[in-house]
């Protein structure tokens, strides 16, 4: 396993490169499956799993925070403690069952105190080690929203702070308030990234799914030449098995000429390099610039296992080049 930095201070945590999504746990992915995927992560060094409170809400049956209690109940049986960073979101909660993002729960001081502490009781932790803002919530002020974060790094209920699929001018904006005020600020962030790339001007039909485009990931590049910049964490970064499997349709916001030279590219370098495409897209995302981390949902050991070898295979100059240059 390789390992990053995320975070600045006190507060910083080394995590494992890959982190392990854990959305479909306790809802598409029974308890005893879940169970094993998260021993089999741990045995092979990942130390970095990812929740939020409203996983897995859409789904018929639940209603969101199944997710987080499969993972404390993990914790528990198992004694994991700070060896394992534990990342959950706020804010995208539907407040009444059946609701969508319309109902979210938001981002207000007392919306960001509640979800905090039932995220803890969930997740049977004294300290959130790493805490997103899930969704913007542009009907709160933003010096709110930040203020009842800040309040729960000091009273030392949350390790480090992140946000999701916000947009860059509200991140630089955040950080502005949050460095004028000495407070602690967006330290990781978010995104849906991978190596094909959409259109940006055809929405995702999965609503509030933001793509990290030239503008964030300069942003973040920026950031980090000049030190202490945030981490990037990148969703849905295998495309929900569209490498792996040819019959699956993509969405709409792929469908340009790009995506077939694309894909032609990522086959003729997984034939080379003797891997799999879903192994050259996660080494790809791996060692680019800016370096990510690629946040994977399995639903297998065996496609834990598929996932997890990636971390050893290394892109030549000339693969690499052939990849980002084919669009």
């Amino acid at each position: 396993m390789r390992y990053r930095t995320i975070g600045t201070g006190s507060a910083a945590r080394r995590v494992s490169a890959i982190c392990l999504g854990a959305l479909p746990f306790g809802s598409t992915v029974d308890e005893e499956t879940s169970f094993a995927i998260l021993d089999r992560f741990v045995a092979a060094g990942g130390s970095f799993v990812d929740t939020a409170n409203n996983y897995a809400f859409w789904v018929p049956g639940f209603q969101g925070g199944e997710s987080e209690t499969v993972l404390g109940r993990w914790r528990a049986d198992r004694g994991v403690g700070d060896e394992v960073t534990i990342a959950t979101k706020l804010g995208a909660l539907p407040r009444t069952p059946g609701g969508g993002l319309e109902d979210a729960e938001g981002l207000s001081a007392d919306a960001v105190r509640s979800a905090a502490e039932r995220s803890r009781e969930r997740l049977g932790m004294e300290r959130l080690d790493v805490l997103y803002t899930h969704i913007e919530d542009r009907s709160v002020p933003l010096e709110e929203t930040l203020g009842a974060l800040a309040d729960e790094v000091a009273g030392g209920r949350v390790g480090l702070l992140g946000a999701s699929n916000h947009a860059v001018w509200r991140l630089e904006r955040a950080r502005a308030l949050s460095a004028a005020r000495g407070r602690p600020g967006y330290e990781v962030l978010q995104y849906r990234y991978s190596y094909l790339q959409p259109r940006v001007d055809v929405p995702f039909p999965e609503k509030g799914h933001v793509h990290a485009g030239p503008e964030l990931l300069d942003y973040v590049r920026s950031e980090n030449a000049a030190g202490g910049g945030p981490a990037l964490v990148v969703y849905t970064a295998l495309l929900a098995g569209a490498y792996s499997n040819p019959a699956k349709t993509l969405s709409e916001p792929y469908d340009h000429p790009g995506t077939g030279r694309r894909l032609a590219a990522l086959r003729d370098v997984a034939k080379e390099a003797d891997a799999t495409p879903n192994q050259v897209v996660l080494s790809w995302l791996l060692d680019g610039d800016p370096p990510v981390i690629p946040l994977v949902g399995v639903s297998s050991t065996a496609q834990l296992d598929e996932v997890l070898a990636s971390v050893d295979l290394t892109l030549t100059p000339d693969q690499r080049h052939r990849l980002d240059e084919a669009r």
